[in-house]
């Protein structure tokens, strides 16, 4: 029975790794080559393995696609959520979920060129998307402005739906501008600009 058991844990290791390995050669191939423009022939080459190997774990492209989606959103998250806890003041909530938002996609320049550019390339990976974790997401930033409003700390006649999409779009913006840029800089301290402007809005 243990001889199995280590047996069953080891096929499933090498399956996670597979399927990890498939997900970063796609996001390195879809951030250069442009999602629509790549192939599964393509990612199969990045990752050093047949093509067939990859229908193995991901029934298509577009299954990549949202697999990558899935498990960034995921994982941030599940992150945030470690760290937000721990936080109970609204607006140091606020300033962790900017930070840890720029932080992560300025730690992987490609993964931030497929969440800008290549999850945007058509109205049904934007319809899909925005129904999947997006929307956890987005709901966290939201009770976070609720609470803050209930504690008295933000303004109460501000929407809490509305203050999310705009800290969200304002944070959006700031790594698209930073992928387009022809000059290289640091993208997590431009969590202290964007908040500079959003508390400036919403504190009393």
């Amino acid at each position: 029975m243990p001889r199995h058991t280590r047996s069953g844990s080891s096929a499933k290791a090498v399956v996670l790794d597979k399927r990890e390995a498939i997900l970063r050669a796609a996001i390195k191939v879809f951030a250069n080559r442009g999602y629509f423009s790549s192939k599964v022939a393509d990612i199969a080459g990045e990752a050093g393995i047949a093509d067939g190997t990859v229908y193995l774990y991901f029934k298509s492209k577009d299954d990549i696609l949202h697999s990558i989606f899935d498990r960034a959103m995921t994982e941030f998250i599940d992150e945030g959520r470690r760290q937000l806890a721990e936080i109970e003041d609204p607006v140091e909530r606020i300033r962790r979920i900017a930070q840890l938002h720029l932080e992560k996609l300025g730690a992987d320049r490609n993964m931030a060129i497929v969440f800008q550019v290549e999850l945007r390339g058509s109205t049904k990976f934007m319809e899909q998307f925005s129904a999947a974790g997006f929307g956890e997401y987005l709901d966290i930033i939201r009770k976070t402005i609720a609470d803050g409003q209930a504690a008295g700390v933000f303004r109460t006649d501000l929407k809490p739906v509305v203050g999310a999409k705009i800290l969200y779009g304002a944070l959006d913006e700031m790594v698209t501008n930073w992928i387009l840029s022809k000059r290289s800089y640091p993208l997590a301290p431009m969590a202290d600009e964007v908040l500079k402007v959003f508390f400036g809005g919403v504190l009393i």
